[in-house]
């Protein structure tokens, strides 16, 4: 991983000892959090707004904002300061993107996408490969090769801070272990230890429908309400989904919560899920279920979704109806949920719903007759924030999860 450990020789980690003693307690971990994730809500900002929007006093914010400066996830911004006037500038600080950029990787089930994003969540760039075979050494050591290009070609010398890793089936957060991808036939694959050793990076691993549903909280556009309590569903040929309330994600034992494939959504349908059951949710709108059923009505030629999207956005009248049809599947799923965690706000990842007027009108629809608690969806239901980013986001959102609850333990290394 030459690539990788050039970016990092070029920019340093961060010794403790150059951070200024108030800022390194273990104690101020999560205080350090509170004052990074301030200004990336409100920077540029000064000092004196951080003290008044966290609560914390403006010697601990003086002291938090130093460690965060010196790290270099911090910035002063003077072009953002207002006029000159009587008495002691007010610097503003702002999340400083010209240091440090995140390693995302995701794991689809017909190709990966390895990604970089600033500390902003931005993606700076992408690139997904397909994937010749399934087997986890030969998708895990793909997108080990994949990174060290990416970084020399769009780093622009900032220092990676770690790799995220998000995929859709099972995954267990605090091993790193992808315990169950039937759709991949993975079992029990240590992907945080495997990439590691291959990076020399940290690595953090989750499922794609729980990093989603945090990079919504840090900065989706409905982000305010997420923060309160969120219910992300994820719909591509693997279909889950996450939850969070008064603002913790659920887990569950082994990170097993939000498996929602086999919600019955179906009555009428007559092929088998994998289950052994019919009807079930995930294998009524797949990607690779809806390409096939697009072939079989002469909509398109192949049985690849990417086609049948193409001819929906292009406006192609048997793509947008089966198209509209999954949507109204995936409404039933939506009403199920609500209705069961009734959160502030339920974000639907599903590329209809993102690019096509009519497909999220469809879901909203069928929410509002089928949910027996909510009569809101118009404000309930929003497509995602990331249309075009979602898999990039996804892996990247693992690791700035990390960054943006304890920034330090993210930056530094033992002196």
């Amino acid at each position: 991983m030459d690539g990788l450990v050039a970016s990092a020789r070029r920019n340093p980690p961060i010794r403790r000892a150059d951070i200024p003693p108030a800022a390194t307690p273990r104690r101020a971990a999560s205080s350090a959090g509170t004052v990074l994730r301030a200004v990336l809500d409100h920077g540029p900002v000064a000092r004196s707004t951080v003290a008044r929007l966290t609560g914390l006093s403006p010697a601990t914010v003086t002291g938090l904002t130093g460690g965060l400066l010196a790290a270099g996830l911090l910035r002063e911004a003077p072009e953002a300061a207002g006029p000159k006037g009587v008495g002691r500038p007010h610097v503003p600080l702002d999340v400083d993107t010209s240091r440090h950029v995140v390693c995302a990787a995701h794991i689809a089930v017909l190709h990966s996408t390895v990604a970089l994003l600033d500390l902003r969540g931005r993606v700076v760039a992408q690139d997904r490969r397909p994937h010749t075979g399934t087997a986890p050494d030969d998708v895990l050591d793909g997108l080990a090769r994949g990174l060290p290009g990416l970084l020399a070609r769009h780093g622009d010398g900032r220092a990676p801070l770690g790799l995220g890793v998000a995929t859709g089936g099972w995954v267990d957060r605090g091993g790193g272990v992808v315990v169950r991808h039937p759709l991949l036939g993975w079992a029990d694959v240590p992907v945080r230890e495997r990439l590691a050793a291959a990076t020399g990076l940290p690595v953090r691993v989750d499922a794609h429908a729980r990093a989603l549903a945090r990079a919504e909280q840090l900065f989706g556009a409905a982000r305010s309400r997420a923060r309160d309590s969120v219910v992300q569903l994820f719909v591509g040929n693997v279909v889950d989904a996450a939850f969070a309330t008064a603002g913790t994600m659920q887990h569950g034992p082994r990170s097993a919560a939000g498996a929602v494939a086999h919600l019955p959504v179906d009555a009428a349908a007559d092929r088998p899920c994998s289950c052994g059951a019919s009807g079930c949710l995930q294998a009524a709108v797949s990607e690779h279920t809806m390409a096939r059923r697009a072939v079989e009505r002469g909509v398109v030629a192949r049985p690849v979704f990417a086609d049948l999207l193409a001819a929906a956005e292009a406006g192609d009248a048997g793509a947008v109806g089966l198209l509209r049809e999954r949507a109204r599947l995936v409404g039933r799923a939506a009403a199920l949920l609500l209705d069961l965690l009734n959160p502030e706000v339920l974000v639907v990842v599903e590329p209809g719903v993102s690019r096509i007027q009519l497909c999220l009108d469809d879901l909203r629809e069928v929410v509002r007759e089928r949910s027996s608690v909510r009569d809101d969806p118009d404000r309930a239901i929003v497509p995602t924030s990331f249309p075009r980013e979602v898999l990039a986001t996804a892996g990247g959102a693992v690791l700035l999860d990390a960054l943006y609850t304890d920034p330090l333990a993210q930056v530094t290394a033992p002196s």
